[in-house]
């Protein structure tokens, strides 16, 4: 598989929706991870993430014009021991649970389906990555847009290869109904500085439709998180 730019795959996606990359930086020092969202709505753009211990909360920018917290009101990270969870929706809890009670992130996984936001039915797309860099992605998609057929999608990286990482995120692009992401999660290259990785990311997602990013670069030796966080709407 030929590795693709981030800022190509991004410019060329109107509307990917939200979307997560894993991997190892240029200098295989850290584990990689970056979560993004976008929205269309005045509902879905009124958000800001927001530290909450060792992870993220997605947080209503003016709580009065908070319309329906159902689908845009969630964890996207959370961290169990030396394992960090990445997702974009609540499934994250599931997937904290399930590892806490010494269960897989695939079991977890098998428990939920995509969101119930016909007609789009947006894929839940998730990840984790362990102490030692390795990581997995899932997405949980719809049948062609059929709310009666869940289809479920795992992905394991066991041996990153430094400078390279996976990007999956929720739609193909812009559309009415949001067409889902298809295929295997795209192979990227990745830097080896968090600042030029995350304004790298923001700088290429639509200006029209971009909410929030968040990235963190763990080292591998020390386990020592360094974070960021873009809100287009500031606190």
């Amino acid at each position: 598989m030929e590795i693709q730019s981030i800022e190509s795959n991004l410019i060329s996606n109107m509307y990917p929706g939200r979307g997560i990359i894993l991997g190892r930086s240029e200098d295989g020092r850290n584990a990689v991870i970056a979560y993004f969202i976008m929205g269309r709505s005045e509902n879905s753009r009124n958000r800001v993430f927001v530290e909450d211990g060792e992870g993220i909360r997605t947080q209503a920018f003016d709580p009065d014009k908070l319309s329906d917290p159902s689908l845009i009101i969630y964890s996207p990270v959370r961290v169990l021991g030396h394992t960090t969870i990445v997702t974009n929706g609540d499934q994250t809890d599931t997937i904290y649970e399930f590892l806490q009670a010494g269960k897989t992130f695939e079991a977890a996984l098998r428990t939920r389906t995509f969101e119930p936001d016909g007609p789009n039915y947006t894929p839940r797309v998730s990840g984790i990555v362990e102490e030692d860099g390795s990581y997995r992605l899932s997405i949980l998609k719809s049948a062609n847009g059929n709310p009666g057929s869940a289809q479920r999608f795992f992905f394991e990286y066991t041996s990153p290869v430094s400078g390279e990482g996976h990007f999956i995120h929720t739609y193909q692009g812009d559309g009415s109904p949001l067409p889902s992401f298809e295929g295997e999660p795209t192979l990227v290259g990745i830097s080896e500085d968090i600042d030029t990785f995350t304004q790298m990311i923001w700088d290429n997602l639509s200006s029209a439709n971009k909410v929030s990013l968040f990235t963190r670069f763990i080292n591998l030796k020390t386990g020592m998180a360094d974070t960021r966080i873009i809100n287009k709407n500031h606190l």
